[in-house]
């Protein structure tokens, strides 16, 4: 029976079996039923007694089929007799005395009884069952592992010259290898000793290429643990998990994958990290995995320093900047592809480090520490600086300059939440020269992709042994440290172009903003940082050098300057242009006064030498703009389209509808208009009047 409770009322279950109790309520309903109709019909006895004869046989045959205990079998044999032999009696004598009203009670209540203890008996039987064959498998499972403990005894034994006694056999998870942990013999012998031959017995393991037998550390300086792969796991493409749930900087932020399958959690709250890896080994996939990961915490705000035209960071601010993610924000919060940009960043670094170090004094006293407690409200700030190891150590005065703000954020914003990673080309002396590096950086990876050149990995991992290029001949593949976790082996995952998109999407609405205590101390260096000035290498595509197509040259010959003009020309519109717009945000906002007008007609100045005169056009230019200006100004709260604007300027400038989408872009980016709604009904508003205005 199953009741519920739903609106009909109660419901039964009839294809449900019996238990005990409904199973001998229903033999003994069943058994009166029978006999009160058989003694009324006059039906004779000898029937009720072969169908009981046949229930019995066919019941002993199913449980026999399905293994049932023999008490059980007898049990069911018994009951569908009994019921038979009293039906048989009632039939014969009158089913309704109270003489056979009792026995059939009786009856009753000794199968169910019965039928109770051999529920629990077979219940018994079948959790012996279970236990029996998981005993089996231990069985099994602990042979396979005392041989593995026998034969690597054996190996070291043969190997290192040492006798280890082995106290556990961990067998992966991912059945990509196991862990040996073994007791070191007595005699003050140490776990590098075997750390040391990881080749060898590799080799003498026959291990697949690309696996690797490496012993470090137990749980006592008398213990060693020894990870043996017996799968390569870095010879193939990972990609990204499509998992893009939330992190934070205090549990640790996955990197790649261990040689077991395990990830690999970096921890950077107090430690700076340097990534090295030449030209194709995935150095630039390693960073855009290191930008996934800051980008899916929420207490962390990331800023990155490209000199290489700022392609570290393009793939995650062009979804919200070209205006492809409306309302999107960037993947990381602040760009820098120039020396005098990434100045400006480093400066503002420094300020914010020094400016929290006095404003959240009460705080850390509050939370007894002198780290400054980082959360979604007080966010720490990376700064990821592709090929920073370079800047270090290259010597022109740009170089040298952002090399010394580098060294001065490292070394004093450790407590106040900022630190810094650091990608180089190659674990040269050069670059892990610097005495600074070595202390901070202890987060370290090494992406060798089979190059030998530049890759000396007993700088970048000191005390570690064993490790040599060859491990990792694949793209992506390489050696990761942490202070939590000695150096091994590692896969960096493979990040595709959409699924950079597909990040900065889903973790839009969960970057934290700066706080504004540090937001102040940051300045307008940092509150300007998105301005189109500022940004507009990102739009701009168009090349600005002189065409390489053969020109008429002047009439005497010679040198064709005209290419210099054109350059000159493009070079002067753009400053006319910037500074233009900064005229009209002043005139917006402060209400100045306009400049004076010329009384001469701008066709009819005369221009230097002859030759055309386009000063006319960039005032006109000048004039439609400002009109259009006006003319979102008048909209007021309601707003105006493109197409609006552009009929309103069609009488006096003939300015087209395309022309104005280009400027209400502009002022949308810069601040001066707001857009408002969607497709076919966005308008846009005055920045006076906005909503939030």
């Amino acid at each position: 029976m199953a009741p519920t409770t739903a609106s009909t009322g109660p419901v039964w279950d009839w294809a449900a079996g019996h238990g005990p109790v409904t199973g001998a309520l229903s033999a003994t309903t069943g058994a009166l039923a029978l006999a009160t109709t058989g003694a009324a019909t006059g039906m004779p006895a000898g029937w009720a007694l072969a169908a009981g004869a046949a229930g019995a046989i066919g019941h002993t045959v199913t449980s026999i089929r399905d293994r049932l205990a023999a008490r059980t079998i007898g049990m069911r044999a018994a009951s569908w007799l009994l019921g038979a032999g009293w039906t048989t009696w009632a039939i014969t004598t009158g089913p309704l005395t109270w003489t056979a009203l009792g026995s059939l009670a009786t009856l009753g209540v000794g199968i169910g009884a019965a039928a109770r203890s051999t529920l629990l008996h077979e219940e018994a039987r079948e959790l012996e069952s279970l236990a029996a064959a998981q005993r089996q498998v231990s069985r099994e499972l602990s042979a396979e592992r005392r041989a593995i403990a026998a034969e690597w005894v054996d190996r070291i034994q043969r190997v290192c010259g040492l006798t280890i006694r082995v106290l556990a056999v961990e067998m992966w998870p991912t059945g990509t290898g196991f862990t040996i942990d073994a007791e070191l013999p007595a005699g003050g012998t140490t776990y590098d000793r075997i750390a040391r031959e990881s080749a060898r017995l590799s080799a003498d393991a026959r291990l697949p290429h690309g696996c690797t037998a490496s012993a470090s550390q137990g749980i006592d300086q008398g213990r060693v643990l020894i990870d043996v792969t017996t799968v390569n796991v870095l010879a193939e493409e990972v990609t990204y998990p499509v998992d893009y749930g939330p992190l934070s900087l205090l549990t640790g932020i996955p990197w790649g994958l261990r040689t077991d399958g395990r990830q690999v959690p970096v921890y950077l709250r107090e430690q700076c990290a340097l990534v090295v890896g030449p030209t194709g080994s995935g150095k630039t996939n390693m960073v855009h995995t290191i930008l996934a990961g800051f980008a899916r915490t929420t207490d962390v705000l990331t800023w990155v320093i490209d000199l290489n035209a700022g392609s570290a960071g393009l793939p995650w601010v062009r979804p919200a900047l070209t205006g492809n993610g409306q309302g999107m924000r960037p993947g990381v919060d602040w760009l820098a592809s120039t020396h005098e940009e990434a100045a400006l960043m480093l400066d503002a670094a420094v300020r914010i480090a020094k400016h929290r170090k006095m404003a959240y004094q009460d705080l850390m006293s509050k939370a007894n520490t002198d780290l400054l407690p980082i959360s979604a409200q007080i966010p720490q700030i990376e700064i990821v600086i592709d090929e920073g190891a370079e800047i270090l150590t290259a010597m022109d005065r740009p170089s040298k300059l952002l090399a010394t703000k580098i060294l001065e954020v490292i070394r004093i914003a450790r407590a106040m939440g900022i630190r810094t990673v650091l990608t180089a080309l190659g674990a040269t002396g050069s670059v892990l020269g610097n005495l600074m590096i070595r202390r901070e950086g202890k987060v370290r990876v090494a992406l060798t992709g089979g190059e030998t050149e530049g890759m000396d990995l007993g700088k970048q991992f000191p005390g570690s042994r064993g490790l040599r290029v060859d491990q990792a001949p694949y793209k992506g593949s390489g050696f990761i440290g942490t202070p939590e976790s000695p150096a091994g082996l590692f896969k960096s995952w493979r990040i595709l172009p959409n699924q950079i998109r597909d990040i900065v999407a889903a973790t839009s609405d969960r970057h934290p903003t700066l706080d504004t205590v540090s937001a102040k101390a940051a300045g307008p260096d940092y509150a300007r940082r998105w301005d189109s000035a500022r940004t507009a290498w990102i739009h701009n595509h168009t090349p600005t050098m002189a065409p390489t197509e053969p020109t008429q040259t002047g009439a005497g010959g010679g040198l064709n300057l005209s290419a210099l003009r054109t350059t000159e020309a493009v070079v002067e519109s753009e400053a006319d242009r910037l500074a233009r717009e900064f005229r009209e945000q002043i005139d917006a906002q402060f209400a100045t006064a306009p400049e004076p007008q010329e009384t001469e007609p701008p066709a009819e100045r005369p221009t230097a030498g002859g030759g055309l005169n386009l000063s006319a056009l960039r005032d006109e230019d000048s004039a439609a703009r400002s009109a259009a200006l006006a003319l979102l100004l008048a909209a007021g709260p309601e707003g105006t389209g493109a197409s609006a604007i552009a009929r309103g300027l069609a009488e006096e400038h003939g300015t087209s509808r395309q022309t104005v989408v280009g400027w209400l872009k502009t002022w949308t980016d810069d601040g001066t208009a707001v857009r408002v709604g969607t497709g076919t009904k966005a308008r846009y508003v005055h920045h006076r009047h906005a909503p939030e205005a």
